[in-house]
């Protein structure tokens, strides 16, 4: 994925939204500062700080920047976005990828300090960050939060867990989602990564819950 693309587009998209005159202008000013001396301590304070300038309206996203996410980045969705979201996942393409280990240090501290609305921009930013492979276990880890909301932003409309995740991990997404009653449909992959182990697993917890006349959860059988 080019990530200059990416960004790009994201700022268009920003740019588009009704009244994002003043937001717009927040963040050129913070991103030239940026890139002049390339703090880290200002990088996070914007992430911090984004919301109280760009406010959190729900984003409307044309057919035309749809398509053209989709051209960077298969599979990738902004539609359901609040400004804030938008404005932090783009903010987060700012930061240089040259160096690996930097780069990878540097938001994994976010992660470990984020707040809800972080979390689910950050969780919502796997798909378009550099290093793919670094983010398998960051992951993971957010099917394992008990967070409604942060469940959803790595489950749900991400290509991510689809494109990375091992068998297991993957398995372990579709299972919590039944567990925590998400809409399976709206999980990408779900078909293309359906396998043996899950069928297995999921046709044991279908037979328990039958078992304790409970119903079955939509869609399970489709994957059994």
């Amino acid at each position: 994925m080019n990530i200059l693309t990416m960004s790009q587009t994201l700022f268009y998209l920003l740019e588009q939204q009704p009244n994002s005159e003043k937001a717009v202008s927040y963040l050129k000013q913070q991103a030239d500062a940026f890139n002049e001396k390339q703090q880290v301590a200002v990088f996070y304070r914007v992430f911090t700080a984004i919301p109280r300038f760009v406010g959190k309206q729900p984003i409307n996203v044309p057919a035309d920047i749809q398509f053209a996410l989709q051209r960077v980045r298969p599979g990738f969705t902004v539609d359901g976005w609040t400004l804030d979201r938008l404005a932090r996942v783009w903010w987060l393409l700012q930061l240089p990828a040259d160096n690996q280990n930097t780069y990878v240090k540097t938001i994994s501290e976010l992660f470990k300090a984020g707040e809800l609305n972080e979390l689910v921009a950050l969780y919502s930013a796997l798909p378009v960050l550099a290093y793919p492979e670094a983010w398998t276990f960051q992951a993971t880890e957010g099917i394992r939060n008990n967070i409604a909301d942060v469940q959803s932003a790595i489950m749900l409309h991400n290509p991510f867990p689809a494109d990375y995740f091992s068998e297991a991990a993957w398995n372990q997404l579709i299972m919590k989602a039944f567990f925590t009653d998400k809409d399976v449909t709206q999980i990408t992959g779900l078909q293309d990564r359906k396998n043996a182990r899950l069928a297995q697993t999921l046709a044991d917890y279908a037979a328990e819950r039958r078992a304790a006349g409970r119903s079955l959860p939509d869609h399970i059988g489709e994957l059994m």
